[in-house]
């Protein structure tokens, strides 16, 4: 059994996962991770990576469709290739799946292949994996471990979540699609109905739409894209219809009717009124809820909150040993947030010192739709209703000289600072890059940064990068270039 003990075992090898895994390796932990489907988790092989190998092909369409707009000339019609497109999403997330077992290796972290359960106080069961992995699959890596009992001094449940149902129109995989089946088309749908506006049904609306598919996205709230700040959602929003989307917010699809190639969606309105939509293919992206059944937590009594395990800033549980990082830790449900949950988690169990909590409102969010939508902090409606006294300032993409160089000249940067302290408390931004952009404000927002720091920080020019400090400038009265 001497084998089969280790001072740390990780139960899911996602970002959160696996992440922890060579963290807890480099802090000298005898290190093991359990996976029951394929290295790298959800978000490497479903999810954020191939999603954005998509979004790409879809970029390139698009600008494609536009090349005149750029003094060149293409002969013939740009038409999508499916099956290409799709081949070359899951190349780059067998590539990366392969790197992940390479990381394992040279950090020697055990990879323990199977079914984890809690099985006692430092005890976890593994067996023979029960779940059909989705197709294609990524090999099992060689060298591996397999069923059998495992110890460890603390273990950390990284099981990630899944795609939430509703009652009556739950996923069938041919006719209601969830992220898995919109990310492998066999072919090209013509009309497509997606439940939900938040990142993932964004982000697939966009691509499908820009692969010439007639989309129309139904919301149930007043917004699309809901937890973002509401000037930044009406912008979106009007940049996404401009592209041909047809956006429904304020409505609910009711039932679907299933034909035998196609559904027909009713949707219902606020005021009561029920509209059918008929279309090839309907995707359910209604937010994902925590993998929490059937991993012993129950007999532990490891207390669990809206499908998800409550933790406290540094992923700890209610029982003494047991860990959750990730999404099955609750919102937000981010790999990033993972990631660092699960290295603030291992760090504080090694008594690293200077471990700060995990503090939410300072993780990004971003979501790959054309235009891109990338936020940090507090909107402004939050900080109102929260009390506090604001200064906000904008700037226009279409005042900044990069961005009209790229022909991206639609789009928003805004800046929300405490009007007493100058302190940056929110940032939002739309259009061309922005999920790259934000990240300037994460840090300064980490470095408790203020509007005359931010001032006086020089932005190279040309750049879309100074539109950052032009936001900051016109909070003050001070704005240079608009």
């Amino acid at each position: 059994m001497a084998d089969n003990s280790y001072d740390v075992i990780i139960i899911g090898s996602g970002p959160g996962g696996y992440v922890t895994a060579i963290r807890a390796a480099q802090l000298g932990f005898r290190t093991a991770i359990v996976e029951r489907e394929h290295l790298g988790g959800i978000c490497l092989n479903w999810g954020c990576i191939p999603t954005k190998a998509l979004l790409r092909s879809a970029e390139v369409m698009n600008y494609a469709s536009h090349i005149k707009d750029y003094g060149l000339k293409l002969e013939g019609k740009v038409t999508p290739e499916v099956g290409a497109v799709v081949d070359r999403s899951r190349k780059v997330s067998l590539r990366l799946n392969g790197g992940v077992g390479f990381l394992m290796k040279k950090n020697k972290v055990d990879v323990i292949w199977g079914e984890a359960k809690l099985a006692g106080k430092g005890k976890v069961s593994v067996s023979k994996p029960t779940k059909k992995p989705m197709e294609p699959q990524p090999p099992v890596p060689k060298g591996v471990k397999g069923e059998g009992e495992y110890t460890a001094k603390h273990i950390i449940v990284a099981t990630g979540a899944r795609p939430r149902a509703l009652p009556g129109i739950e996923p069938d995989g041919k006719l209601i699609w969830t992220y898995f089946e919109a990310m492998v088309p066999q072919k090209m749908p013509k009309k497509l109905v997606v439940m939900g506006s938040g990142a993932i049904g964004i982000e697939f609306a966009s691509f499908y739409n820009s692969m010439g598919v007639d989309v129309t996205v139904v919301e149930l709230m007043d917004q699309i894209m809901p937890v973002e700040d509401e000037e930044i959602s009406k912008l979106a929003r009007k940049q996404l219809e401009k592209h041909g989307l047809k956006i429904m917010t304020g409505a609910k699809v009711t039932k679907v009717d299933k034909k035998a190639d196609s559904v027909v969606a009713h949707v219902e309105t606020k005021d009561g009124k029920s509209t059918p939509i008929e279309a090839d293919r309907l995707i359910s992206a209604v937010g994902v809820q925590g993998n929490i059944e059937n991993i012993g937590l129950e007999a532990l009594g490891v207390k669990t909150e809206r499908g998800t395990i409550v933790t406290d800033g540094y992923g700890r549980t209610n029982v003494e040993g047991v860990y959750a990082i990730g999404d099955v830790a609750g919102p937000p449900m981010l790999a990033h947030k993972a990631e660092h949950e699960g290295v603030i988690c291992v760090e504080k169990i090694a008594g690293v010192p200077g471990v700060h909590a995990l503090d939410t409102s300072l993780i990004p969010g971003c979501t790959y739709c054309h235009p891109q939508v990338a936020s940090v902090g507090m909107t402004e409606k939050a900080a109102k209703e929260a009390g506090r006294k604001v200064r906000v300032g904008r700037f226009q993409f279409g005042a900044n000289g990069k961005a009209i160089a790229l022909g991206e000249d639609q789009g928003l940067v805004k800046t929300i600072f405490d009007a007493e302290t100058g302190q940056l408390i929110g940032a939002h931004m739309v259009g061309a890059e922005v999920t790259e952009l934000i990240q300037g404000y994460v840090v300064a927002m980490n470095l408790e940064t203020t509007e005359e720091e931010l001032m006086h920080t020089v932005f190279p020019h040309p750049t879309l990068s100074e539109m950052m400090k032009e936001s900051v400038l016109d909070a003050y009265g001070r704005v240079l270039n608009a």
